[in-house]
């Protein structure tokens, strides 16, 4: 595999994780770049785990992997950007730090993360037959996502400063618009695109 391919595929898995990062960016409260870079670190890294997850599953799982990705992706994407939107809604009334600091903490990207990368495992498991070095084409993934994301996050800032403070409910709905295309590509039988990391 040519390092051209490498670079397509680290850039094609990490589109989704871009457009939830937008959506985070908008719902955090300005976020500062090291913030959007430490969004990216977290992205970044799992984005590179589930490949080599779904390379070393190989075969075996190949085909609970393809059956039930998208399934998984919509749900934890649903319930995420839901819990975004209840969220935004609730800003009416006063909140202190920590609360507000919560929708956004490492478990909450971490679990965004895995959602948009649900699919890179399945990928992970068609790598299994190509004679490619697994750790590179992972870690060319990981970096692009980090890339995306911090760029994502710093955009979604940007955008936040426009909307307000409903910008929380703008980043759920992202995300569950995400969950819905990559639901739909899949039933669909289109494979790729947004859903495919």
């Amino acid at each position: 595999m040519s390092l051209l391919s490498i670079l397509l595929i680290g850039f094609a898995m990490s589109t989704d994780a871009f457009a939830a990062a937008i959506g985070k960016g908008a719902a955090m409260q300005r976020p500062r770049f090291p913030e959007a870079l430490r969004a990216g670190a977290i992205f970044g890294v799992i984005e590179a785990v589930t490949p080599i997850i779904g390379w070393a599953l190989g075969l075996a799982a190949a085909a609970y992997v393809t059956a039930w990705d998208h399934w998984i992706a919509f749900v934890l994407l649903s319930v995420l950007g839901a819990r975004m939107i209840a969220a935004g809604v609730r800003k009416d009334a006063p909140e202190d730090a920590d609360a507000a600091a919560r929708p956004h903490g490492f478990w909450n990207l971490a679990a965004t993360g895995f959602a948009t990368s649900i699919d890179a495992m399945a990928v992970g498991v068609g790598l299994a037959f190509l004679d490619v070095n697994i750790l590179l084409v992972a870690t060319v993934i990981g970096l692009c996502t980090l890339v995306m994301v911090t760029t994502g996050i710093m955009l979604g800032r940007a955008l936040g400063a426009i909307v307000g403070k409903r910008a929380e409910i703008i980043g759920g709905l992202i995300l569950i618009v995400i969950g819905i295309v990559i639901l739909y590509e899949h039933l669909a039988g289109k494979g790729g695109g947004i859903g495919i990391g």
